[in-house]
């Protein structure tokens, strides 16, 4: 995933099963290759809650982006899981993808919320400061969120998905760049971008560790609700950071603090073959059509 906003005029998406989802300010849609190997492309409007009210200002507006991105992820999930199988299997439910997605978030919070505070907590005879528990709990976080990225990438069909992950990136640095949408003109363009939706996230949790060491001793259920109450303070910051640095790309600070999402994306991304980077183009070009983008229609073309 590739984060957004405005005031700048910015293209991004995410992978999904067999396929990527683009978007834009004014529209999203998601192209799918099928088992016959026919490319499908759904196309849906985009009521921004980020381009309206409060919901535009510094803060707020990477609050409100987040909730975008997870409501138009999970349809664009549901519909490529529908398309992705063939027609001797049955369509995968919306329910089962909202079950999923559920039991994901369930997952989520006690791997990356219950268990390094329990952990820390458990360790508050040996830490005995605040500050180093805190310091703690974040450590294991990371070390956690690490470990979980390593292990799916060593699933076969979530590897699928990282490659078209690196289709999506790299389709959205071409255009970026003004190279012509084809695919031997998108190839040589980098698999990361600084954008990326894992930047975000490894930038939430190092800014989390720093944020709650200053909340010093805390009994256990404190602990536990105040991750929780200060996530989207604390993505509505993520947020900002990853806009600063993708508009300031040529400063070496810059580029110094980016470095380690980049790095970190070379887990979540593979080299994509031609096949998934006409994915992320088909995509990429029903977006630009409603946008009224000048490049719109000639995406693929030589």
């Amino acid at each position: 995933m590739i984060l957004l906003g405005k005031p700048e005029v910015t293209y991004g998406g995410q992978a999904v099963i067999e396929g990527v989802m683009m978007r834009g300010p004014e529209a999203w849609a998601v192209a799918v290759r099928r088992p016959d190997n026919s490319i499908v492309v759904r196309r849906e409007p985009l009521r921004a809650l980020s381009s309206s009210g409060i919901w535009r200002r510094p803060l707020f507006r990477g609050m409100a982006v987040l909730y975008e991105a997870l409501v138009i992820g999970i349809q664009a999930l549901s519909y490529s899981a529908e398309q992705a199988v063939g027609e001797e299997e049955r369509p995968v439910g919306r329910w089962e993808i909202a079950a999923t997605v559920f039991l994901g978030v369930v997952l989520a919070v006690f791997l990356f919320a219950i268990i390094p505070a329990g952990l820390s907590y458990l360790a508050r005879g040996a830490v005995s400061s605040g500050a180093g528990q805190n310091l703690l709990e974040g450590l294991v976080r990371l070390g956690i969120f690490l470990l979980y990225i390593v292990l799916v990438g060593l699933i076969p069909d979530i590897r699928r998905v990282f490659a078209y992950h690196g289709a999506e990136h790299r389709v959205i640095n071409a255009y970026e760049a003004g190279a012509a949408l084809t695919i031997e003109g998108v190839r040589g363009y980098p698999v990361l971008h600084p954008r990326c939706g894992t930047s975000f996230i490894l930038v939430v949790l190092l800014l989390s560790i720093l944020i709650f060491s200053f909340l010093g001793q805390e009994p256990l259920w404190w602990r536990l609700l105040s991750r929780v109450l200060f996530l989207p303070l604390i993505a509505g910051i993520s947020y900002e950071f990853i806009k600063l640095a993708a508009r300031k790309q040529g400063n070496a600070f810059c580029q110094f603090l980016v470095a380690p999402g980049l790095w970190l994306q070379r887990l979540t991304t593979r080299e994509p073959d031609d096949a998934q980077v006409a994915v992320a183009l088909a995509a990429l070009d029903v977006v630009l059509m409603k946008e009224g983008d000048p490049g719109a229609g000639k995406v693929g073309q030589d």
